[in-house]
């Protein structure tokens, strides 16, 4: 394996911080564009559809994810065999789940929409957005696969280079559909489509750029039955029906948190979007370490090696703990500007202003949970994510119904809550995972 340095992980996280910066800063464009053109209704609808979508297709993030861990342990095995196999899975399976939620769609908006209850003037513009986003679902969960296999294998640049492709067309589109066109809400959705098919054409592209020139050769050489190998599809189902579990816990925090915020108006709502914008940029980036953990952990359990899981464990924890400090210092210091700049609506900036200690907490509290999300996916331990972040979402929910009192603050508190229950439960974990390692060498 290759030695296992600060520069090495450095090396291979910076290309994901970037593409993950570039996340979230498509985000930003759609609040600012939406915030400065319109009214608070108007930001809440797009808020309101982005968390929908979060819900919907985050579902299926396992796809990334489970992907990941068993790109990164093959890897680690030397299975090229089993690497190209993973990818053709992985592919395959998130094609036919997009076009099943697209087959959906004409339920899925309404029904989420019922159930979020949007204050007056919020539900038509969320309905637009999301109506026009769920025609990408077959090409963004097709992307997750692609994305999550070119993590696993360390590939970070090609998956900068296909996330840089799309935030840039999805960006471009934003202002023309919205700021040039006045397509609104519906113009933000088709934006991103668009853009998400740009993705899944150029995640293909990677893919043969990782194979090489020999890619039909192999394609041809795998065969149907290792392809579709029992235990292998096995595994790939029961480590992302463990994932998709978790992930479905952590988006019901997120949907509750946008719900409450909707109880208490539209000012609060969409305050607390914005808000949300500095968090998402402090998580995205921040996983740029835990990714890398995911590809350096899962290829240390792959070859055997305790000194490489635990030096990877230590060295982007170092990385990570220091971001996370940097990053809610960031927020204190520039948040007030940025807030300004993302809306000019005075009550909206007042309720935002008002939460942003407690927002800019988040990174320090929250760095640890994503980490340690990042060293369990590596290791597949699919169980285990789905038990820590069962366990952290019933935690929160109480937290946050003994919060209510308090209002917006009692709202954040329990946000912040719920990221110190999940670190806590997955570190119990840890010493079975070592022990786990320890036996396999």
């Amino acid at each position: 394996m290759t030695t296992i340095s600060r520069r090495v992980i450095f090396a291979q996280a910076w290309p994901i911080i970037v593409g993950q910066a570039l996340v979230p800063l498509v985000g930003i464009v759609d609040v600012a564009v939406i915030g400065r053109l319109s009214d608070a209704r108007n930001l809440g609808g797009v808020a309101l559809g982005a968390t929908i979508l979060n819900l919907v297709f985050w579902t299926f993030g396992f796809l990334r994810m489970g992907v990941t861990g068993i790109t990164a342990q093959a890897h680690g095995a030397r299975d090229e065999t089993e690497i190209l196999a993973t990818i053709l899975r992985g592919l395959g399976l998130g094609l036919a789940l997009g076009t099943a939620v697209l087959a959906l769609s004409p339920v899925i908006v309404p029904m989420s929409l019922s159930i979020m209850a949007p204050p007056g003037g919020v539900g038509a513009a969320a309905r637009a957005f999301l109506t026009m986003r769920l025609f990408g679902a077959p090409a963004a969960l097709g992307f997750y696969a692609i994305n999550g296999w070119l993590l696993g294998l360390g590939r970070t640049r090609l998956a900068l280079g296909v996330q840089a492709v799309m935030n840039g067309v999805n960006i471009g589109l934003d202002l023309l559909f919205v700021g040039g066109l006045g397509l609104g809400a519906r113009g933000v959705g088709l934006g991103t489509t668009l853009a998400e098919w740009s993705a899944l054409g150029g995640g293909i592209v990677a893919i043969r750029l990782v194979l090489g020139p020999a890619w039909r050769g192999q394609m041809g050489a795998i065969g149907q039955a290792r392809l579709l190998e029992a235990a292998a599809i096995r595994r790939l189902v029961v480590v992302n029906a463990d994932i998709m579990v978790r992930t479905l816990a952590m988006l019901g925090i997120f949907t509750w948190f946008t719900r409450s915020a909707a109880m208490l108006g539209p000012v609060p709502l969409a305050a607390n979007h914005v808000l949300m914008q500095f968090v998402s940029i402090s998580a995205f980036v921040l996983d740029g370490f835990a990714f890398t953990a995911e590809a350096r952990v899962g290829a240390a359990i792959g070859a055997g090696s305790r000194p490489a899981l635990l030096r990877a464990i230590r060295l982007t924890g170092e990385f990570s703990l220091a971001g996370g400090v940097l990053f809610s210092v960031l927020i204190l210091i520039f948040g007030n500007d940025a807030i300004a700049f993302l809306t000019p609506d005075a009550a909206i900036r007042a309720s935002a202003e008002a939460m942003l200690p407690l927002c800019a907490a988040i990174p320090t509290v929250g760095v640890a949970s994503w980490l340690l999300d990042g060293i369990f996916i590596g290791a597949v331990a699919g169980s285990i994510l789905r038990n820590a972040a069962l366990v952290a979402l019933v935690l929160y929910l109480l937290t946050d119904f003994a919060l209510k009192p308090l209002g917006d603050m009692g709202i954040w508190l329990a946000l912040l809550a719920s990221y110190a229950y999940r670190a806590i439960a997955l570190g119990l974990a840890m010493p079975a995972l070592l022990k786990r390692v320890a036996r396999a060498a």
